[in-house]
């Protein structure tokens, strides 16, 4: 065996070693300081006593502290059968021959004492005595045990803040300013490639510079070009970013340093700094290196110019240290930061500029043709029918994400299972999709007839105007059973659009109108069941007039403020006059596309009845009862007329 072998195989110093021979310590000092007699006598009470007196069986009685009695019995009364268990070995094998045999406590210290020269005045001969046993060190000892008490707890405290749970010893304390991020070993813990990554084909173009700049970084520099130090990953929650980011660290197989933004933050004043350092350092020992930072905008928010002294100081001082060491390390380090971010309108621009982020790539919803890939990756470990089509699925999630659609998968497994099903079908899924958009079902929900009758009329009046105007939504499925926190729910497949015009939007107010207009038809009345309609179609017209500028009065004027940091957030750049304006214009087209719904029901009230009737006997309708009802859509027989195979 070498040295080194020997070094390795000596047990590791820890911690806990000084508590437990602090401990020992205490116990050696209490047992071998004070009178170690009093534990190897047997306990007897003052009664027993007592008998054992008047039988002039007590050789010698010696009172400690004012409170125990030890008694030596005599050698005749040491050999009786009555004194048997005085007269046993100890663990040792050795007989206590010579006493103390007995211990009590005495209780009161007079009456004890009078008792005692009761018995002596009767004639019976035994000695008595009285003893003070003092341990000075256990004394010493315990007067210093708070102080003990607060440097143990101190200890462990900081311990405990630094991160250092185990062993180490008091270099723990000394770590707290060292960097939280998590190192993935290119050789074993990074396995994630882009073929792990289904859709974001943009994307992952983008990032594949990255990829072989790690590789053969050469390549570029050679020509006198500059690496890109900063890549910021932006997109909506469950979009892939994190995931692209270790697909990436996979492909150039090199370490990666993964950590969020929080992580950075402490109670501590200059600890964030502190660790912004540390995680470099490491990176740069370690290049070529991807340092992955989740969430940055914890730390990278923009920097106030009024800011009050407290936690904003710590924050910002942790900015100026990561954009210092971004934009302090030489090109040739071989360190590339990728930042992940939902929300790219709050960060500094000091750290959006070039030199530092270089590289803004926008991780996008998937389309349905990246929704298939997706769906394919997230299907391998669950059991399906093969005839599954995933084409089918792809179609029936618009809008969804990737964490979306992992859900979707999961979600479905766990039905199949519910419902005690070998494999995972098609009906699984579309009832897993209807749970995740809306909720689940609560068929033992009281409702009144006359309130299912108008839910019923609310949700036919939905599916007809939809399906009377050519630029909404096509039905999928609507039902009265109640769902989540709505009474009844419509389900449409909408087109996907990169832009939108007028008409589109009109058409989707006026459906979304249908309900309250198909209440005022047939009850001529209204409820308040047409909430969650009012504030969409509300958030429509006011975008419409605000925002895209798609109202003649208003005009080609837009009041957005793309740095507000939300979608309909803008300022009041417009006068008092202008605000009635605007008001007017969006009563004005929200009250022009709901009597649009109620002529178009009124048109088809017949139907409408009908398809209401036909609801309330079956509680949900398909696409296919539409089509029996009111025929195929016309602008949908124009596009087959039109467009012959």
């Amino acid at each position: 065996m070498n040295k080194n072998n020997k070094m390795t195989n000596k047990p590791k110093f820890n911690s806990y070693w000084i508590y437990g021979a602090i401990s020992l310590f205490f116990i050696s000092t209490y047992f071998i300081g004070g009178d170690s007699t009093i534990s190897t006598s047997k306990n007897i009470t003052i009664s027993s006593f007592e008998s054992f007196l008047n039988k002039n069986q007590i050789k010698e009685v010696t009172v400690l502290n004012k409170n125990i009695a030890q008694v030596t019995l005599t050698k005749a009364a040491l050999n009786s059968p009555d004194h048997k268990s005085a007269n046993s070995t100890n663990f040792l094998g050795q007989k206590n021959i010579n006493g103390p045999h007995y211990v009590f406590e005495i209780g009161n210290l007079e009456l004890f004492q009078n008792k005692l020269e009761l018995a002596e005045s009767k004639g019976i001969p035994f000695n008595y005595n009285f003893k003070t046993v003092e341990n000075k060190w256990f004394d010493v000892l315990i007067g210093f045990l708070p102080l003990i008490i607060l440097v143990g707890l101190w200890i462990f405290f900081m311990k405990r803040m630094s991160g250092g749970a185990g062993g180490g010893g008091g270099s723990q304390i000394f770590s707290i300013g060292k960097s939280k991020a998590k190192l993935f070993d290119e050789k074993t813990d990074v396995k994630t490639t882009f073929k792990d990554v289904a859709g974001l084909e943009g994307a992952k173009e983008e990032v594949q510079e990255i990829v072989d700049f790690l590789k053969n970084p050469t390549k570029y520099t050679k020509l006198g070009g500059k690496i890109p130090k900063g890549a910021l990953l932006v997109g909506l929650p469950g979009t892939g970013k994190t995931l692209l980011a270790k697909a990436v660290a996979g492909e150039a197989k090199v370490p990666f340093f993964s950590l969020s933004g929080s992580d950075f933050v402490e109670m501590f004043v200059g600890v964030g700094a502190s660790r912004v350092r540390d995680l470099f350092k490491q990176a740069k020992e370690k290049s070529p290196a991807i340092i992955f930072i989740d969430e940055i905008d914890a730390i990278g928010r923009a920097r106030g110019k009024s800011n009050m002294t407290g936690g904003n100081d710590e924050r910002e001082n942790t900015l100026n240290q990561l954009l210092t060491e971004m934009d302090g390390f030489g090109t040739n380090t071989n360190v590339i930061v990728i930042a992940a971010t939902n929300r790219a309108d709050v960060l500094d621009k000091a750290l959006m500029r070039a030199g530092r982020f270089d590289r803004q790539i926008y991780v996008d919803l998937p389309d349905v043709r990246e929704r298939k890939q997706i769906f394919a990756v997230h299907l391998k470990p669950i059991k399906t029918i093969k005839s599954l089509d995933t084409d089918f699925l792809a179609k029936q999630t618009p809008g969804f994400s990737g964490a979306d659609i992992a859900n979707v998968c999961n979600e479905a497994a766990l039905i199949a299972a519910r419902k005690l099903k070998k494999a995972v079908n098609k009906q699984d899924f579309l009832d897993a999709v209807d749970r995740i958009v809306g909720g689940l079902e609560k068929k033992n929900k009281i409702i009144t007839p006359a309130e299912k009758e108008t839910i019923a009329y609310h949700e036919a009046g939905h599916a007809t105007v939809s399906w009377m105007l050519e630029h909404a939504a096509p039905l999928v499925k609507v039902t009265i059973v109640p769902r989540g926190q709505s009474l009844g729910a419509a389900w449409y497949l909408p087109e996907e659009r990169q832009i939108v015009k007028p008409e589109q939007i009109l058409d989707e107010m006026c459906a979304a109108l249908g309900g309250r207009a198909a209440e005022k038809v047939i009850f001529n009345n209204i409820s308040t069941g047409a909430l969650s309609d009012l504030e969409k179609v509300t958030k429509q017209a006011r975008s419409m007039v605000t925002v895209y500028g798609l109202n003649d009065k208003i005009g080609n004027l837009t009041y957005y403020d793309s740095n507000a940091g939300n979608e309909y957030g803008f300022t009041k750049p417009y006068s008092d006059v202008t605000a009635q304006i605007i008001d007017q214009e969006i009563s004005n087209i929200i009250e022009t596309q709901y009597q649009r719904a109620i002529n178009l029901l009124k048109k088809h009230k017949n139907k409408l009845v009908e398809l209401a009737d036909f609801l309330l006997d079956k509680e949900v309708i398909f696409k296919e009862d539409l089509l029996r009802i009111y025929g195929e859509r016309p602008f949908d027989i124009k596009k087959v007329i039109k467009n012959p195979k």
